[in-house]
């Protein structure tokens, strides 16, 4: 399965650069080993995507709710995904 998601800019060159392997994201969505994570480019200063995106494929999920960066009532329904690619 194909799965598209936004990242921003910061994050897309460490991935591009191969120094980033791995994503956070919210569980909020499913995700398992062997989906294509398709991630554009999103110019959070713009609000608009760029025309950059990077296909990666996923090799593993770890779900956890021990992080807290996004509001606690999102952490107690979802939890978090950790994600690595190769």
């Amino acid at each position: 399965m194909k799965i598209e998601k936004k990242i921003w800019p910061e994050y897309f060159e460490k991935i591009l650069s191969g120094e980033k392997t791995f994503e956070l994201r919210l569980a909020d969505w499913k995700c398992k080993p062997g989906d294509i994570l398709v991630l554009k480019e999103w110019d959070p200063e713009t609000s608009k995507f760029t025309s950059r995106k990077i296909e990666k494929i996923v090799s593993y999920v770890l779900k956890t709710k021990d992080i807290k960066f996004w509001p606690q009532k999102e952490i107690k329904k979802y939890g978090f995904q950790i994600i690595s690619f190769k």
